[in-house]
């Protein structure tokens, strides 16, 4: 379950995860980082841009499925949390954070 803290100050707030999603989480930044290391190797071997491109895409995606994850945990661990315990600015805040992420 996760235990978000939104009423300390931005710096000092955290989420308590459980360790499997905790292990998923990293598992998929532990791919992501490695997709990163395949692209600079392709750019240090002059590899042909298309292919490059396209390893791009796949990072991306790889990222894009990672912020649905999170997202996901945070809605039905944060913000579903906060609102059963009426806490509005949640709402607010989770707005203002997806302006962020559809920019």
């Amino acid at each position: 379950m996760n235990n978000c803290h939104s009423n300390p100050p931005k710096d000092e707030r955290h989420t308590s995860r459980s360790p499997e999603v905790r292990k998923t989480l990293m598992t998929r930044l532990k791919r992501i980082e490695g997709q990163i290391r395949g692209l600079e190797s392709m750019v240090e071997k002059d590899a042909y841009c298309p292919d490059i491109l396209i390893q791009v895409s796949a990072v991306t995606s790889a990222l894009n499925s990672f912020n649905r994850q999170l997202l996901s945990n945070h809605i039905h661990g944060c913000v579903r949390r906060d609102i059963l315990a009426g806490d509005e600015d949640s709402i607010d805040e989770f707005c203002a954070m997806l302006q962020k992420l559809m920019k």
